[in-house]
């Protein structure tokens, strides 16, 4: 019996730049919408690029390059969806639906149907069932009519596969038993976390694969999923570690990610408590992305929402092993990873280390480090604990 290969979905995409995201702003961001695609399994074909200094209520983009976009999409019928970096109205998204004939969907609608497809855990599903049901609720009506003959595909996993008909009223319905159902496992969670109140809790976050489970992996010598891609773990891992006699929990969380909307970071609250009532937190960095300034700020502006920033932490700059100097077009650093590590980023935090996880660099060093961190805490819990 031979094996049907199922075909990738072929994706457009769009990017905008305006008075708050300037062209290169855009052009970063629609970097990081490509790995989105190729982590939900679509295959980005053609960008479109787009400068608003006033939004069209209709289509955001306007007529002219709704017109652009269709011509190329008749002189390309293989084209599956259109993907939009910025966030669209229920209305835009249908009117554009109407122009183009093909499916739409935004930057946040891309990752609910990763979200969708990465959750492993009941609990894990029962969060992003939440998030999309959500996002879902003011679409529902009219949502993707011309496709009534080609259901399935990215953006269709979930409530988008066999609720798309749903009225608002079975919808709201199923948001309120989500919201109940989550408050009990919350609770669950709550008694766990306070039975693994006498061990030092240190956290793991940072941005999307910045290699979070692959540190978690190494420190903690378990088998944690871990992969390059965006948003390979959703569920929480916690782990007892012991050093030198000294035990303590680490929990990996899920990655943090630009223009992450509110909805799905309230839909994660608990998945975040883990950060929230943590001792420490490692904050790892990809040092080898090219925008990973962007990324700690990033990261730090969410940790700012969650009210975490001020808590002891370990800036861990990981994938030295992938550092490269700026090649022609400028795209990569432009200065060496040894100026970098005498510059004022190694600087930014009393507690930072340059690590590879994946080529196990340094990694007594960041162990040495997050010891004295650990047995510094226990000493101030317990003044009196051999762990201190």
């Amino acid at each position: 019996m031979i094996e049907r290969i199922q075909k990738k979905e072929q994706a457009v995409l769009v990017g905008i730049s305006h008075r708050e995201q300037s062209r290169e702003q855009m052009l970063e961001y629609l970097e990081e919408l490509k790995l989105l695609c190729y982590s939900s399994g679509a295959v980005p074909v053609k960008v479109f690029t787009q400068n608003i200094h006033v939004y069209d209520p209709a289509t955001l983009i306007g007529k002219g390059k709704v017109a652009e976009i269709k011509t190329y999409i008749e002189e390309h019928p293989d084209i599956d969806m259109i993907i939009f970096d910025e966030e669209l109205s229920p209305s835009q998204q249908r009117n554009l639906e109407r122009e183009t004939k093909r499916k739409i969907m935004d930057r946040t609608g891309l990752i609910l149907d990763i979200f969708a497809g990465r959750a492993q855990t009941a609990y894990a599903k029962t969060q992003v069932e939440l998030a999309q049901y959500e996002y879902l609720l003011p679409r529902l009506a009219g949502m993707w009519t011309h496709l009534e003959k080609q259901r399935g595909g990215i953006g269709m996993r979930g409530p988008g596969e066999s609720e798309i008909e749903t009225d608002r009223r079975r919808a709201r319905n199923r948001i309120a038993l989500l919201k109940e159902r989550l408050v009990e496992i919350d609770k669950q969670m709550n008694s766990q976390r306070k039975n693994r109140g006498q061990f030092i809790r240190v956290s793991l976050v940072g941005y999307t694969n910045a290699g979070k489970s692959t540190l978690m992996n190494l420190i903690s010598k378990s088998d944690v999923y871990a992969e390059d891609t965006l948003f390979a773990t959703l569920d929480t891992t916690v782990r007892k570690i012991t050093f030198e006699t000294t035990p303590f929990l680490l929990s990996d969380t899920v990655g943090f990610i630009r223009k992450l909307p509110t909805f799905l970071v309230e839909a994660f609250k608990s998945t975040l408590d883990e950060v929230r009532e943590a001792d420490i937190l490692m904050h790892v960095v990809d040092v080898s992305h090219p925008s990973f300034e962007d990324h700690i700020n990033s990261v730090n502006q969410t940790l700012t929402e969650l009210k975490a920033i001020d808590k002891p932490m370990i800036l861990v700059f990981n994938k030295t092993d992938l550092y490269r100097i700026a090649d022609d077009d400028g795209y990569l650093h432009k200065v060496s990873l040894e100026d970098m590590k005498k510059s004022w980023i190694a600087k930014m935090h009393p507690h930072s280390v340059f690590i590879s996880a994946v080529g196990r660099t340094n990694i007594e060093e960041l162990r040495e480090i997050m010891l004295k961190l650990i047995k510094a805490q226990y000493k101030v819990r317990y003044p009196y604990n051999t762990y201190a």
